[in-house]
């Protein structure tokens, strides 16, 4: 491959790191906007050697499998894809919303589970069913993050990327506009050790390697904040596996959760039960112990947990996602949403939305594309389609997940058909369906009076003492 290079050869040249729920949607799509800014005209600004254009993709998740397979189909560019572990099993809920599935042409076979119900549950035991509103045809799709991955992978390998399954160690900037980035990489394919260490120059990189990216420390992207998730794989027996069959579950309580939610998600032959926090991240392990209590009864006294998995979900954007000719994508450049702490779609339209734009910018492969120009397209094209929805996603979390009285309201308020009808049109399809302003109108009455309704005679929430981690919800 063009520019790669062992380390230990002197010839070589170097230069210089969801969860879905329903009705934590209701009003998301009633105030959103879609907004899709033009292109515009770009003139160069500099021109690339007779060769083709060296595309970086490091990551191989779904913003960086679905970004590696627009370059790879690209005129006179070249994609690599890197990817540490080919066959990683993140934890994650893994649930996607239909239209996912068919813009992203993910097969049936991915698909573990078709939820077309959801129980709300609140602090104090009140259940309520959502999902009436669905239409026959209509589901969330629950996917295993080992099998959903690989496949986007594997699709964009076939179309013409090149993987390298190693670890990224470094990334070196280079020195003028038009310079190369090197990245310095252990390629886990070498037996001996001494070859492993290898470099490879880029003239673009895109940083999808999650909320822990070494492509985003490497351009100083800024700190995030960040939830803990934690969840627990549980084998059950048949007949119970049969009471999640097509359906999804969601606690919220002080007890699971002082700022998020415990859940409960049907996968292939097991469910996935995990919790939440940002604001008490030390104690997790203690609100794992509520959720995985609160369920005991429906996944029976032979449950059997497998496997043990936690990992970080970004609470806001970053502050820089594009530095240079690199761009951020994912969960490395914050685009989980808050409330419901939903990554993939956005994770995988994300990857999409940047590479399109980059391919565009270089004009068939001819041109590098500069740090304003990659702004002005990708950044801005995503802020404007999706800033909104991470936005009243953000007011949704504060008001109903700030105290159980509040809790108990937004269950309360789930059982609406017009709420359940918004916020499955919401999810499913991510644009605005059907709103209707006189059913706005009463929905914003309505759930003033349950909140103080509920606010009155809800038990208050319980003390915990973390006065450094409890600031960190922004």
């Amino acid at each position: 491959m063009t520019g790669i290079n062992d380390i230990n050869n002197p010839l070589s040249t170097r230069r210089n790191p969801t969860h879905m729920t329903f009705a934590a949607l209701l009003f998301v799509q009633t105030h959103a906007l879609s907004v899709h800014a033009p292109l515009g005209v770009v003139v160069p600004t500099s021109a690339v050697a007779a060769r083709p254009i060296r595309v970086a993709v490091v990551g191989g998740g779904p913003s960086g499998s679905c970004a590696a397979e627009v370059f790879a189909e690209a005129a006179n560019i070249e994609c690599t894809i890197f990817e540490r572990k080919m066959d990683n099993i993140k934890p994650c809920g893994g649930a996607i919303p239909l239209c996912m599935i068919e813009e992203f042409d993910i097969p049936p076979s991915i698909v573990d589970r078709k939820v077309r119900k959801m129980k709300m549950i609140s602090p104090s035991g009140v259940e309520v069913d959502v999902g009436r509103t669905l239409h026959d045809d209509e589901y969330i799709g629950m996917t295993r993050r080992e099998i959903l991955d690989g496949y986007l992978r594997d699709r964009a390998i076939e179309k013409g990327a090149t993987s390298i399954n190693g670890l990224v160690q470094s990334i070196e900037l280079p020195d003028d506009a038009d310079g190369e980035y090197t990245i310095r990489y252990v390629d886990h394919e070498e037996e001996s050790r001494e070859d492993r260490f290898k470099e490879a120059a880029f003239d673009i990189v895109i940083g999808a390697d999650g909320a822990n990216s070494r492509v985003a420390k490497a351009i100083d992207a800024g700190e995030y904040n960040f939830a803990i998730a934690f969840q627990e794989r549980i084998k059950i027996s048949e007949e119970k596996m049969k009471y999640y069959d097509d359906l999804a579950e969601m606690y919220v309580g002080d007890d699971v959760s002082p700022d998020f939610y415990g859940w409960v998600f049907p996968k292939y032959d097991h469910v996935g039960v995990g919790t939440g926090t940002v604001v008490n991240r030390p104690a997790i392990s203690t609100y794992q112990s509520a959720i995985r209590e609160r369920c005991r009864e429906r996944l029976g006294d032979d449950a059997r947990v497998v496997k043990v998995e936690a990992h970080p979900i970004p609470e806001h954007m970053r502050p820089r996602r594009v530095v240079g000719r690199v761009a951020l994508v994912g969960d490395a450049a914050g685009y989980v949403t808050k409330c419901s702490g939903e990554g993939i779609y956005f994770a995988a339209k994300s990857g999409r939305m940047c590479a399109e734009a980059i391919v565009e910018l270089t004009q068939g492969g001819k041109r590098l594309p500069t740090e304003r120009e990659i702004k002005d397209t990708y950044i801005r094209n995503y802020d404007s389609k999706y800033g909104p929805t991470y936005f009243v996603l953000d007011l949704l979390q504060k008001l109903f997940y700030s105290n159980n009285g509040a809790r108990e309201a937004f269950v309360k308020l789930c059982g609406l058909d017009y709420v359940q009808d918004v916020t499955f049109n919401s999810y499913l399809y991510k644009n605005v369906q059907g709103n209707n302003p006189i059913q706005d109108v009463l929905l914003l009455s309505e759930t003033i009076a349950t909140l103080v309704r509920e606010g009155l005679v809800a038990k208050p929430d319980r003390k915990f003492t973390n006065p450094v981690e409890s600031t960190k919800r922004l």
